[in-house]
């Protein structure tokens, strides 16, 4: 272990200066120098523009300057010195009625993005946003505000995303998504995946810099890069607001805590993570609450739409312990059921707790990384299940649920990814009690491509659909869910796509899945 006397700020560097220089790409501090930008070789935002975690006040907003994304050392063909970001935000697509105009400072230490967050915008109300460096002008992205904590809303309406493996298919979902009339997008995790990417779709061989694992900072950010260049991912991303995330594969799969998954030594491994965490703040409208600090983030945070729901998105990885039984699936782990073992930590549990108890919002919508319900994989008397998710810390599981009903949750809604797949069930208050209540319900949606293709129902469905019966909903093919939330119920629609190995799928309502206000569970 990394040895106590050393802090984990000193450990990795972040000190005040490279604090300073990070904190001028939020608009946080305001540096004097004019930072003009240089003469660019070609276009710098050849990634994007972006929005997210909305309030009713304002929004953070997006861009990494990087004309030449794939640049191997990861610094995305920019001088290595600082350049100033204008920004401007306004009521109509052309910028007639321009609100706010600021600027912000965009440092080679943070790859040359910029997270300014907007204030003092009307609740509730659409906006549209650019970006200038230089004589480059950003494509034009669109937000929207959240309504007035005091307000009550008619309706809500968002997608979820998760598990977007950049070699299994193409991102067609998100240009379907980005047709939609959402409010909102909310992604769940896998952003990225950190294995290495020898072929594309159509198995050309890639570049050899992405031959090799994610495993440092640069090689992070030519890993976004390469995601960043699909074209419908920059299409959502312009579109809505998006509040985000990270599961494992932004770091490396299955990691938990200070522990890496292949037995890296922890004083590595926490370097890693420190390297992945600043690579996923560089490429996510996230806010300077956000910004790492070494192996350190602060993830969990509740953002609410007015009074008809509260938006508490969960951190799962950073502060779990290891899972119990070597990992994996088994029918025979007394360990996880120890009273002891958490997934949330102390601190993220009763900070959850505690937002069940002052919250006023008709829908509790906890954003969830690996399923929450119980994943009986035996139809018998047995129960084997994975270890990795909520059925290897059972002990917490229910306790989180049984205080939800006890706290009076008014409708508790678990939205989840991870799995690659589509569920609709129940979430009982224990699920070794077949007489226990259920106490909320969960919708875990598939991927946008991770695992190819798929199919409408498989074996496996099969299985877990005899196994588990507060299972009311399976699918394996790809695509997202749509929700619409009003104040006497809960939609969501299952948006699926035929195949995603080939380009130009159309997309399709699977099913739709209902949850009624006051009424825990779901109705297929």
């Amino acid at each position: 272990m990394v040895a106590k006397s050393v802090s984990r700020r000193q450990m990795f560097g972040f000190g005040g200066a490279a604090a300073a220089a990070l904190m001028l790409g939020t608009g946080a501090w305001e540096a004097q120098s004019a930072f003009a930008a240089p003469a660019l070789k070609g276009d710098p935002f050849t990634l994007g523009v972006a929005s997210g975690d909305p309030m009713s006040d304002g929004v953070v907003l997006w861009t990494r300057l990087a004309p030449e994304p794939f640049a191997q050392d990861g610094l995305g063909g920019m001088p290595a010195k600082p350049v100033r970001v204008q920004y401007e935000v306004a009521l109509d697509e052309r910028f007639r009625r321009v609100v706010r105009r600021g600027s912000v400072v965009a440092t080679p230490e943070l790859a040359h993005s910029v997270h300014p967050e907007v204030h003092g915008l009307a609740p509730d109300r659409t906006y549209w946003f650019r970006f200038r460096a230089g004589s480059a002008i950003s494509p034009v992205g669109r937000t929207r505000t959240t309504p007035a904590p005091s307000d009550s809303p008619r309706e809500l309406k968002f997608a979820f995303a998760s598990c977007q493996a950049w070699q299994d298919g193409y991102f067609t979902a998100y240009h379907h998504m980005a047709q939609e009339d959402l409010d909102l997008v909310v992604h769940l995790g896998d952003y990225l995946y950190e294995s290495g990417v020898k072929t594309n779709k159509r198995g050309v061989v890639t570049d050899p810099k992405f031959h090799t694992e994610t495993l440092d900072l640069a090689r992070y950010r030519l890993q976004y890069g390469l995601y960043k260049s699909e074209a419908p991912l920059r299409e959502a991303h312009a579109n809505f607001p998006w509040i985000m995330t990270f599961d494992d594969h932004e770091v490396e799969n299955n990691w938990a805590g200070e522990t890496s998954e292949n037995d890296e030594d922890p004083a590595t491994f926490l370097l890693r993570r420190a390297d992945a965490f600043q690579a996923l703040y560089e490429h996510a409208p996230l806010r300077h609450t956000q910004l790492p600090k070494g192996p350190d983030v602060q993830m969990y945070r509740r953002l609410p739409y007015g009074r008809l729901a509260d938006f508490t998105m969960l951190d799962t990885r950073q502060y779990r312990d290891d899972q119990p039984c070597g990992d994996g699936t088994s029918a025979d782990c007394d360990d996880r059921f120890d009273t002891d073992r958490t997934l949330l930590g102390a601190r993220q549990r009763d900070w959850v707790l505690k937002g069940f108890s002052r919250s006023r919002a008709r829908w509790q919508i906890l954003g969830n990384q690996a399923p929450m319900g119980q994943t009986d994989q035996d139809p018998g008397p047995g129960t084997t299940v994975w270890m990795d998710p909520w059925d290897g810390y059972v002990a917490e599981r229910n306790r989180l649920l049984a205080e939800a009903d006890t706290r009076g949750v008014r409708n508790l809604v678990v939205i989840t990814g991870d799995r690659h797949q589509n569920y609709a069930w129940d979430l009982k208050r224990d699920y070794a009690d077949p007489e226990s209540a259920t106490v909320g319900s969960e919708f875990v949606g598939t991927s946008i491509t991770s695992g190819g293709d798929g199919a409408d129902m498989t074996a496996q469905g099969e299985t877990f659909l005899a196994a588990n019966p507060h299972m009311k909903f399976f699918n394996s093919q790809r695509g997202y869910v749509r929700v619409t939330v009003d104040r006497e119920r809960w939609t969501s629609d299952f948006r699926v796509l035929p195949f995603v190995t080939k380009p130009d799928a159309g997309i399709s309502t699977r099913a739709s899945v209902v949850v009624e206000d006051g009424a825990p569970g779901v109705q297929v």
